[in-house]
């Protein structure tokens, strides 16, 4: 197992009196080698839970653990990589620059940097921008440039929120490849997305959250109505049955 997630809670108290769950009771296994998509409305805890399994937040209970060892082990981060779902650097930098100081603090040599640099850049399209400052970037470039700095060491596992975000359509096709072909090498990948054709496209199995539950996780094919509806129709169908029944609860309970 790569990202073990057990009864994982994440509570935030709203007042001295009153607290919402972000995360609730959360179980959830990613296997080594998958591609893993990670869907919800906004403010359903995606974001949340990733920044438990990097160890930004703590859990208010449950336990998250990577290659067997806890998030908070700092070992585990030797073989992640992240990119965030809006990335910022120093704008004073050049993407050569800031992959440099990414290869340095992985622990890798000058020239192993600059080969893995100048491959990342060709693959997304950045090499003529690779002295200019980041300040000069669009977002797209700037989201392109966070990607190759998650990816600069060769991670094991690939932790992505929303890679597609501020992307054209050839952005996420380059970043779409980069997935696949992290799929093709064994690399495991878990990742958020709003654009539900990208997930249909790349992912081995899904996992749905609304108001931090876990809805559903699985394979495509088993969430796909008969019907022959896309991964759309099925997410919002899913959301909005969960809405109504927790609509239902909290008019009993008031």
């Amino acid at each position: 197992m790569t990202i073990k997630i057990e009864k994982l809670k994440k509570t935030y108290r709203k007042n001295l009196r009153f607290s919402k769950p972000a995360v609730d009771d959360l179980t959830l296994l990613i296997e080594s080698g998958e591609a893993f998509g990670f869907l919800g409305p906004n403010g359903a805890g995606k974001s949340t839970v990733i920044k438990i399994l990097l160890n930004f937040i703590q859990p208010s209970a449950g336990a998250a653990t990577i290659n067997g060892f806890l998030v908070s082990n700092p070992a585990v981060r030797r073989n992640v990589g992240y990119l965030p779902e809006n990335p910022y650097f120093y704008d004073h930098l050049t993407a050569e620059e800031l992959l440099t100081f990414g290869g340095k603090a992985a622990g890798m040599g000058k020239a192993q940097i600059a080969k893995r640099i100048d491959e990342l850049l060709e693959r997304l399209k950045l090499s003529h921008a690779k002295k200019q400052r980041l300040r000069t970037y669009s977002k797209g470039m700037v989201q392109r440039t966070g990607l190759a700095l998650a990816l600069i060491h060769k991670p094991q596992i690939c932790i992505l929120d929303e890679p597609m975000s501020g992307l054209d359509p050839m952005g996420r096709r380059l970043v779409a490849d980069l997935i696949v072909e992290m799929r093709k090498n064994g690399q495991t990948v878990f990742f958020s997305s709003h654009i539900l054709s990208d997930i249909e496209r790349l992912c081995d199995r899904v996992g749905i959250l609304n108001r931090g539950r876990l809805l559903y996780c699985g394979g495509l094919k088993d969430l796909l109505p008969a019907t022959g509806g896309g991964l759309e129709q099925a997410f919002i169908g899913l959301i909005e049955k969960d809405e109504r029944e927790q609509h239902g609860a909290d008019l009993a309970a008031g």
